[in-house]
């Protein structure tokens, strides 16, 4: 077995897994399987009103005749998502898109099938992960820069600074802080919405008199 397969295999072992789905023989199977990998398992029935605490996947039940089978999506639940699904109808089918599952099965459930689409189920969640980090990056980087912009205005009509003296400001404050130069960016904007909503705003420093 090489490095990479060893690694899934012992990360497999490590995941808390809860079933939500009703007593049985499809449950049972899928039940025997899942130990049989190595998953830690939590049963859960009737279905629960929120998803289950601590679980790294949650196997749950879509049927065309329960109401809370498509009440969790992807984007609100931390745990990977496999649906499993009782048949193929237009209404099932419905509330699968619904649930943004990252996998799905569907009765009969087969032992041969579980250990693969838990793999790429999973595979599918840290993806979807990187993706989010990569977007929170982007519209904190966005947001950051719009802040400083409205700072280095801020300092350019009331320090008398061209852009680039405003910015070199802020750098300068930011490092003797130890912050970012958003972080000073913020501090200044704030002080000014401040200052304005205390009628202080729009003043300008006057050129130096001599006596």
């Amino acid at each position: 077995m090489d490095h990479s397969l060893r690694r899934l295999y012992e990360d497999l072992r490590s995941v808390a897994v809860a079933v939500v789905y009703p007593p049985g023989e499809d449950r049972d199977l899928l039940v025997e399987q899942l130990k049989r990998i190595g998953c830690r398992i939590h049963l859960h029935w009737p279905f629960p009103e929120c998803p289950p605490a601590g679980a790294d996947v949650v196997f749950f039940q879509v049927s065309q005749c329960g109401r809370n089978s498509a009440a969790w999506t992807a984007s609100e639940v931390e745990a990977t998502l496999i649906a499993l699904s009782e048949y193929e109808t237009p209404t099932t089918l419905k509330q699968l898109l619904k649930t943004n599952a990252h996998g799905v099965l569907t009765r009969p459930f087969r032992s041969a099938g579980i250990l693969s689409t838990l793999v790429l189920a999973r595979s599918a969640r840290m993806f979807q992960l990187r993706q989010q980090n990569k977007i929170d990056k982007l519209e904190s980087t966005i947001k950051s820069r719009r802040v400083i912009e409205k700072a280095i205005r801020v300092l350019m009509d009331h320090q008398r600074l061209d852009e680039r003296e405003a910015y070199e400001h802020m750098r300068g404050r930011a490092t003797r802080l130890r912050v970012s130069v958003a972080e000073v960016a913020a501090m200044i904007v704030d002080a000014s919405e401040a200052m304005e909503k205390l009628g202080l705003g729009g003043s300008r420093p006057g050129p130096s008199s001599t006596a």
